[in-house]
C-alpha cells in the first residue's frame, strides 16, 4: 500500500475500541507505516519507557479471538499466516510515540493520518452518543422483554403437561 494512496476511511476501518479507547494493531500499524510487524515491536521494545501501558497494551487471547470473528482478518491456509504471539494495540498516544521512535518521514506523514482518523472517530461518538445510548436502551428493554416471553413460555409448557396428564388446568 503506498503511503500516498492511504485514505482516512481505510485507517478508521483499521481503529477498534478495545478495554475502552479506541486502538490500532500493531500488524495494521505496520502495514500502514510500511515495515514489518516485528520491526516495529523491536523499536517499541528498544524503547519500553515510552510505552506504558495505557499508550500500548497486549490483547488477551478471548479479546483476538472475538476481534478476528469481527474483522476475519486471517487467512486458513498457508504458512506464516498464524501469528505466533497476541498482538499488540496501540491508544492514540501510543501511536503519536511510534513516529518518534521509528524516525522517519513516512512515519511522521502516516501518524498524522491515523491522528486525524482518531479525531474524526472520537468526533464521530461524540456526534452520535445520544444514538448509541438510545440502542442500549432498546437492547436492554429487548432483553427485558425476551425474558419475560421465556418466562410465560415455562408457564405455559407447565399447563401443557400437567393437561397432558389428565390434570385439571384453570
Amino acid at each position: 500500500m503506498q503511503k500516498e494512496l492511504i485514505k482516512l476511511q481505510e485507517i478508521k476501518n483499521k481503529i477498534y475500541m478495545i478495554r475502552g479507547p479506541q486502538v490500532m494493531l500493531d500488524s495494521d500499524l505496520a502495514e500502514l507505516y510500511g515495515v514489518e510487524t516485528k520491526r516495529l515491536l523491536e523499536q517499541v521494545r528498544r524503547n519500553k519507557e515510552r510505552f506504558p501501558e495505557d499508550f500500548m497494551f497486549q490483547l488477551t487471547k478471548e479479546e483476538y479471538d472475538a476481534l478476528r470473528s469481527q474483522i476475519a482478518t486471517l487467512k486458513k491456509t498457508g504458512r506464516g499466516r498464524h501469528r505466533k504471539y497476541l498482538p499488540y494495540a496501540f491508544a492514540e498516544q501510543g501511536v503519536a510515540m511510534l513516529s518518534v521512535v521509528l524516525r522517519s518521514k513516512t512515519a511522521v506523514e502516516v501518524s498524522i493520518k491515523i491522528m486525524k482518523a482518531f479525531v474524526a472517530m472520537r468526533r464521530f461518538m461524540i456526534q452520535n452518543a445520544a444514538v448509541f445510548a438510545r440502542l442500549d436502551k432498546i437492547e436492554h428493554k429487548l432483553i427485558e422483554h425476551d425474558n419475560k416471553f421465556e418466562e410465560v413460555f415455562k408457564a405455559l409448557e407447565s399447563k401443557e403437561k400437567i393437561s397432558s396428564q389428565g390434570g385439571y388446568v384453570t
